[in-house]
């Protein structure tokens, strides 16, 4: 499965960043960052406030859809983020989305917005790392992460004072993330083993959600017709990819889409 092999190159991937910044070294990083001022709300915050908050994405590529032209400059896509969107998702992951660490700390210049980190997060050194880029909020996927593992990582991610977004793909893994209490939970529209797209998984998995948590609609969402499905979920946000990086204009497209 692709889910296998990005699991294996990731490991080795973590294996040559050690070699250039140590452990110990990221985690110094980490509490240097901590210890600045934060001039933005936290990404709970961001899309646990009343009304439907999008999640614009920043990826240059994906197994799905290969590498992503983008119309208009990052400098350009964060101006019009800043403008219509609620907080900014940016893929770190190297090989398969062609992301990177840089990635984070060049848009963390230009936005006053809250940044989740979304890679393949299975080492704490990717939770020093991602506070130390700048990141707000990083992303646990259930179904790479057994219970202990979620339960420290969600722990650590809260201790270095950011916020964690679970990411879940069936009724199974919705039940462990309640167990787990975390604040935000998110309906996987896309099937990790083959990446088809099933926005009924985010139906499926809104009656399951409690009042008290927020509920974010992940992948699949490209047109007016997929936004009224996921309001109607009563999704309390969604994160949106591919239609606004292929957007010309995604500052009137997320604009649209919370007015619908």
């Amino acid at each position: 499965m692709i889910l296998e092999k990005i699991l294996e190159d990731k490991k080795r991937r973590l294996h040559r960043h050690k070699a250039v910044t140590s452990e110990p070294q990221m985690r110094r990083l980490a509490e240097e960052m901590m210890q600045k001022e934060p001039k933005h709300p936290s990404f709970y915050q961001a899309l646990a406030k009343p009304g439907l908050s999008i999640i614009g994405e920043f990826k240059q590529a994906s197994p799905s859809l290969g590498t992503i032209v983008s119309k208009i400059s990052l400098g350009e896509r964060i101006e019009a983020y800043n403008r219509s969107v609620d907080a900014i998702s940016c893929l770190t992951e190297e090989d398969y989305f062609k992301g990177s660490a840089d990635c984070i700390r060049e848009i963390r210049k230009m936005t006053p917005l809250p940044i989740i980190r979304k890679d393949f997060m299975i080492e704490d050194y990717q939770f020093y790392e991602a506070r130390a880029i700048g990141a707000d909020a990083v992303l646990l996927i259930a179904a790479i992460l057994d219970d202990v593992q979620m339960r420290d990582f969600y722990q650590l991610a809260k201790g270095l004072g950011m916020d964690a977004l679970v990411e879940v793909h069936d009724e199974r893994e919705m039940e462990r993330a309640l167990k787990l209490d975390v604040g935000i939970i998110g309906a996987n529209n896309r099937d990790l083993r083959d990446f088809t797209i099933h926005l009924e998984v985010t139906k499926r998995l809104s009656v399951m959600t409690p009042e008290d948590k927020v509920f974010v609609a992940e992948s699949g969402i490209a047109s007016d017709r997929d936004i009224k499905f996921v309001k109607d979920c009563r999704v309390d946000a969604c994160l949106v990819g591919r239609a606004l990086m292929e957007a010309e204009n995604p500052r009137e497209l997320a604009r649209r889409w919370k007015s619908l």
